[in-house]
């Protein structure tokens, strides 16, 4: 497992050194969609010659790697790793798998009408909780989606999406289709905001993780320089998880993006 945390690093450096153009997603003067907002998948898409590379540090010490590929015009494809208390003392606990993503924009946004894509994600995000009844990520992956992601001229720009699911972690017995709405609003030419809700209706169903309230989150990116892109991100605002329950987590994403052909 340490060989896949490597590989991306490695791929990760590469890309920072070599020949290429950058490209940024935050703010009025972004060349990029968005592929997330905090957790929720939207409908964007990498180019075809795209990398990026993608690193969210959350609580107690845990780390997610991701990289994306712009494999044909309209797909993408990637590949995630990582693991609770990479960052801090002890032992790494590291995610039970791998996990890969694949998206394709079915059409684009035109005057009138959204653009939508497919995917498939696997990558949920927190602690992975793994025992003989069940199986799952603490915010569970996005399994197989469709979003639509809609974009408005408002002082600047407004990008409004909305996303279906059904997730295959489904061993704590809560396996209902979820549905996530969220927005992105750019402040001046390098930064942006941005927030989610995720219905969480295949969460809800027991007593150990989900409350019923459903997950609001937070965002804040910043692009201080060509491709690379900050983030702070604030997650589950109504404490709807039972496990830990309290304050909002906050997590930080570093993202760079480069066009290697």
């Amino acid at each position: 497992m340490k060989r896949i945390m490597r590989f991306m690093f490695s791929i990760a450096f590469c890309m920072i050194t070599g020949t290429g153009y950058a490209q940024s997603t935050a703010g009025e003067d972004a060349k990029i969609e968005y592929r997330y907002l905090v957790d929720m998948p939207t409908a964007g898409v990498l180019n075809k010659g795209m990398v990026a590379v993608t690193t969210d540090v959350l609580p107690q010490g845990l780390l997610i790697g991701r990289m994306e590929v712009g494999v044909f015009e309209n797909i993408s494809f990637g590949i995630s790793y990582g693991g609770d208390n990479i960052i801090g003392t002890g032992s790494p606990l590291w995610y039970k798998y791998p996990a890969v993503n694949l998206r394709y924009k079915v059409s684009q946004e035109s005057i009138t009408s959204p653009a939508i894509a497919f995917g498939f994600d696997t990558q949920g995000k927190g602690r992975y909780f793994d025992s003989a009844t069940t199986s799952r990520y603490a915010i569970k992956s996005p399994g197989v989606f469709v979003s639509g992601s809609k974009n408005f001229a408002l002082m600047g720009f407004l990008t409004l999406h909305a996303t279906g699911n059904y997730s295959f972690e489904k061993t704590d017995g809560d396996n209902f289709v979820d549905f996530r709405i969220g927005a992105e609003k750019t402040i001046g030419t390098k930064t942006s905001v941005i927030a989610e809700y995720d219905f969480a209706l295949n969460d809800n169903a027991t007593k150990y993780y989900g409350d019923g309230r459903g997950y609001m989150n937070f965002g804040i990116r910043w692009s201080p320089s060509e491709g690379l892109t900050i983030g702070l991100d604030f997650r589950d605002i109504l404490s709807n998880k039972k496990w830990s329950p309290g304050a909002a987590d906050r997590a930080l994403r570093l993202e760079y993006i480069k066009a290697i052909l």
